[in-house]
């Protein structure tokens, strides 16, 4: 009599943990799963930065931009150390600070592109 209960309560705690097992595995195989789509996508947006940076190095291989904005940012830093021109950088810059934000934020956007510099939008946001 003891027998016709220990073989049911057996097939009871086999099926039991079967299912645990099946379930632990199936949650295993989802986390695979997860873990390398996140990867692909992680390696998708890193190749896509660096197929944009390519693209930007090559487009400016021929271009004087970046050596204008050089050329226009150093010219008050130059004539602050020639005698007699201090007056017109005092002025130019006296000038420059009667100009709305917006100058300003189109200024920084156009010379952060020509520059290739990502992440502008955090610099504004200060």
């Amino acid at each position: 009599m003891l027998q016709a209960f220990i073989g049911p309560i057996a097939e009871l705690a086999g099926g039991w943990l079967n299912a645990k097992t099946q379930k632990q595995a199936a949650d295993a195989k989802l986390k695979l799963t997860e873990a390398e789509v996140k990867g692909k996508i992680l390696l998708s947006k890193e190749t896509s930065i660096a197929d944009w940076e390519r693209i930007m190095a090559q487009g400016s291989q021929s271009s004087w931009k970046d050596e204008y904005f050089v050329i226009i940012l150093s010219i008050p830093l130059i004539l602050c150390w020639i005698p007699g021109t201090e007056g017109w950088v005092d002025r130019g810059f006296a000038q420059l600070s009667k100009a709305p934000d917006w100058y300003f934020y189109s200024l920084g956007i156009a010379i952060s592109a020509s520059f290739g510099v990502r992440g502008v939008q955090k610099f504004f946001k200060r």
